[in-house]
């Protein structure tokens, strides 16, 4: 089945999943606030869209990956949002959102013939580039058929179906609940280790030998790796920033679900208060 491929949001995530979508034969529109992703691009087959609503209107099938849940919402809703544009086909949410995020993009989308499904990725901009991702995907089997040639011209690896819509982001959360979690600990060990003059290339030759360091967690702790001139740099406290920011609101969506299930996560608390360290951030008030 041929569709007409949309995509908004080209930011670490987005942009190297939708740079699969023009050279497997998609007819494709993007959209960013940001131009240079944008010409990027259509450098490489794509059609740049002047807003949500035009991206509406060129495709069948849209992909939002924007950084949070007012950024979803301002992309969809409105004059010049996605739903203005559309007649019916799916929307796919792949931002990390609360599940009534979700829910309200949905009654709005009914009401225009179309459907929605949060398909959260996993994986990582390196693992997006090379079709590595997993989606994991809540809302009705029907859309995600229709949704499905996008969704596998972007993985070889796995299309998780997690049920009723809004199952996706609920997945998604625990998933990085788990990962936080982890540099949590990696970061801890590397700060004894080194405290007591171990090497780290040591602990991580141990840590993958019995299993307990993965190779995402090794990626993560290579930053620690860097000289003081690389951590210090404006650049580079702006990415770690950017990173940071997204595990805290992660977080907070987790510790917020939890609360309102009755379920108590003293390590996600704990975790959630420790991210300025964990990924380097130079901010006092967060260390």
């Amino acid at each position: 089945m041929t569709i007409r491929a949309g995509f908004i949001g080209l930011g670490n995530q987005g942009k190297p999943i939708a740079a699969h979508f023009a050279p497997a034969g998609f007819e494709t529109t993007v959209y960013d606030v940001v131009p240079e992703p944008v010409a990027e691009l259509t450098a490489k087959g794509a059609k740049a869209a002047t807003s949500p609503r035009a991206v509406g209107e060129a495709a069948d099938v849209v992909g939002i990956c924007v950084p949070e849940d007012d950024h979803v919402r301002s992309v969809v809703f409105g004059d010049d949002g996605l739903l203005a544009g559309m007649t019916g086909g799916v929307i796919l949410i792949h931002s990390t959102v609360l599940p009534q995020t979700v829910a309200a993009v949905d009654e709005a989308a009914a009401k225009k013939g179309v459907a929605v499904l949060d398909a959260c990725v996993t994986g990582g901009a390196a693992r997006a580039e090379t079709k590595q991702i997993t989606y994991m995907i809540g809302g009705p089997a029907e859309a995600l058929e229709t949704a499905r040639p996008y969704l596998e011209a972007t993985t070889d690896v796995a299309l998780i179906h997690a049920g009723e819509l809004g199952n996706g982001a609920k997945l998604k959360l625990c998933i990085n609940l788990i990962t936080y979690i982890q540099w949590a600990a990696a970061y801890e060990s590397m700060a004894l280790a080194r405290a007591i003059g171990l090497p780290q290339e040591v602990l991580e030759q141990a840590g993958h030998s019995n299993g307990q360091i993965t190779d995402l967690m090794t990626s993560f702790l290579a930053t620690h790796k860097l000289p003081d001139e690389t951590v210090d740099d404006p650049g580079f406290q702006d990415l770690m920033r950017s990173y940071m920011n997204i595990a805290e609101k992660d977080l907070a969506w987790a510790l917020e679900l939890a609360r309102k299930s009755g379920v108590s996560l003293p390590v996600g608390s704990l975790v959630s208060q420790s991210m300025a360290r964990i990924y380097n951030v130079k901010d006092p008030n967060r260390r």
